[in-house]
């Protein structure tokens, strides 16, 4: 299936040229219209005695859809009746997300997704997308043609090894490209027939999932080193060879890995890592829509990034690009304090987004100092927080920051929400209704200093 329109040569019309029949065109999820079959199509496709006599509209389903959903008395109950729509019948699976974005992209994808990933072995019901193994060594290219149509576009991939904030969660991961890809289709309009979720289940370190009898993923030891690598560089020239115009994304590895599978890939096919830079672009984006709203100047704000990990480290290097960032400008934090070029056992991609030693001096940091510290001596305009730990931005630092600066500008990104590093009621309530907010998941609308504040998302899938 090509899904390449052809036009009737008597009538003029438009159709999508169908071999399936019968059952079978009803399991297809891609072309299934449910009871939206007409009255013709049913005798066309051999339908008949498959279906209710009712032919529904697509506004019936839309309410069918609802009244079910509604049913279900928690996020990952209504996760889970969403994924079977997905898995049934694609087309009123994205009509019913698109008419009602707000609601349905957080039980799509997060926060909610980060629960469906860690209970993955319990509420499998349908296998979509493609799940390589060590035991598949040699043989990737072949499961790429088996598994998948031939005019692909765009591949998430995983290792499943930092999933959102919840970490290793093994064959469980496959959950975050499926539902990234569902909003490729409904935010970009890529043909869901065109997109490819992949997990690389090499293993997992969770222990939890290797003792439970219902684990659905390889069982081993997560490998590493070469075996590991090789098996990266097998996938990614299988993908291509068998995808040659696909666009490969990297979602969700560690830092050991993500940085060197971007640069050992980048050149052999077109692909990006989108917690180093999808995270990085948005948080510009929204750095650069707080400048509108307070009048600044991006490259006259004192930025601190706290969190030294794939995204802290991406957003630190797409801020270095965009403005003139003296050191004094833009200072990164790990969890031992902030990076100092010379500070004992940084790594070279920390080494590289560190200050030296006389900048850290003139504006009274040193490399061992707390983050309340840290915000008392550096006296930042900017706090972006990836560092994956609940409530690190207390109210005294809320409260130091928001002495020295008028509109602080605040981004708590860690996912999901229970790793937030401050909830928006609490950062407007520390700073007297003054902060602009944006968070990496959804959060409601908060009442503070007169006024309702709209709390934006800074998340990558943007």
């Amino acid at each position: 299936m090509r899904f390449r329109p052809a036009i009737d040569a008597r009538t003029g019309e438009m159709y999508l040229p169908v071999s399936l029949r019968g059952r079978a065109l009803l399991e297809e999820p891609l072309l299934n219209k449910g009871t939206a079959f007409s009255v013709s199509e049913r005798e066309a496709f051999d339908l008949g005695g498959f279906l209710p006599a009712h032919v529904s509209t697509m506004d019936e389903q839309l309410r069918r859809v609802a009244t079910a959903l509604g049913s279900k008395s928690t996020p990952l109950e209504r996760h889970i009746y969403l994924a079977g729509l997905h898995d049934r019948n694609e087309t009123l699976f994205f009509r019913f997300v698109l008419e009602n974005l707000r609601e349905i992209v957080p039980l799509v994808y997060t926060p909610t997704v980060a629960e469906a990933c860690a209970s993955w072995s319990r509420i499998f019901r349908r296998a979509r997308g493609v799940y390589i193994t060590p035991e598949d060594r040699g043989g990737i290219v072949g499961i790429l043609r088996r598994a998948a149509r031939r005019d692909v576009e765009v591949v998430v991939v995983t290792d499943n090894e930092r999933i959102l904030g919840i970490g290793d969660q093994g064959a469980g991961g496959m959950g975050i490209p499926i539902g990234k890809l569902a909003l490729y289709t409904a935010a970009a309009g890529i043909h869901p027939g065109r997109t490819l979720p992949v997990s690389l289940d090499v293993g997992t370190e969770n222990r939890e999932l290797l003792d439970d009898p219902m684990y659905l993923g390889w069982h081993g030891p997560r490998q590493r080193g070469e075996p590991y690598w090789s098996l990266v560089e097998e996938f990614v020239h299988a993908i291509g060879e068998v995808f040659p115009d696909a666009l490969l994304q990297w979602e969700d590895f560690a830092n050991a890995t993500s940085f060197r599978n971007l640069e050992d890939h980048r050149g052999t096919v077109p692909s990006f890592n989108d917690d180093i830079q999808g995270t990085a672009a948005v948080v510009v984006a929204g750095l650069m829509s707080a400048m509108r709203a307070t009048g600044g100047s991006l490259d006259r704000q004192r930025i601190l990034v706290v969190g030294a990990g794939s995204a802290g480290l991406g957003i630190r290097a797409q801020l270095a690009a965009t403005i003139d960032a003296r050191d004094d400008r833009l200072v990164v934090m790990d969890s031992h304090g902030p990076l100092v070029a010379d500070r004992p056992g940084l790594v070279a991609r920390k080494r590289a987004a560190a200050i030296d030693r006389e900048a850290a001096g003139r504006i009274g940091l040193t490399d061992d100092m707390a983050l309340g510290s840290v915000v008392e001596a550096y006296r930042p305009t900017v706090l972006i927080g990836v560092c994956g730990q609940a409530c690190r931005f207390d109210e005294p630092i809320v409260k130091a920051m928001a002495a020295s600066t008028d509109r602080p500008v605040i981004m708590p990104l860690s996912n999901p929400t229970s790793k937030a590093e401050a909830t928006p009621a609490d950062l407007l309530a520390w700073s007297e209704g003054r902060a602009l907010v944006a968070t990496g998941s959804p959060f409601d609308d908060v009442v503070a200093g007169g006024r309702r504040h709209r709390i934006g998302q800074a998340n990558n899938v943007f």
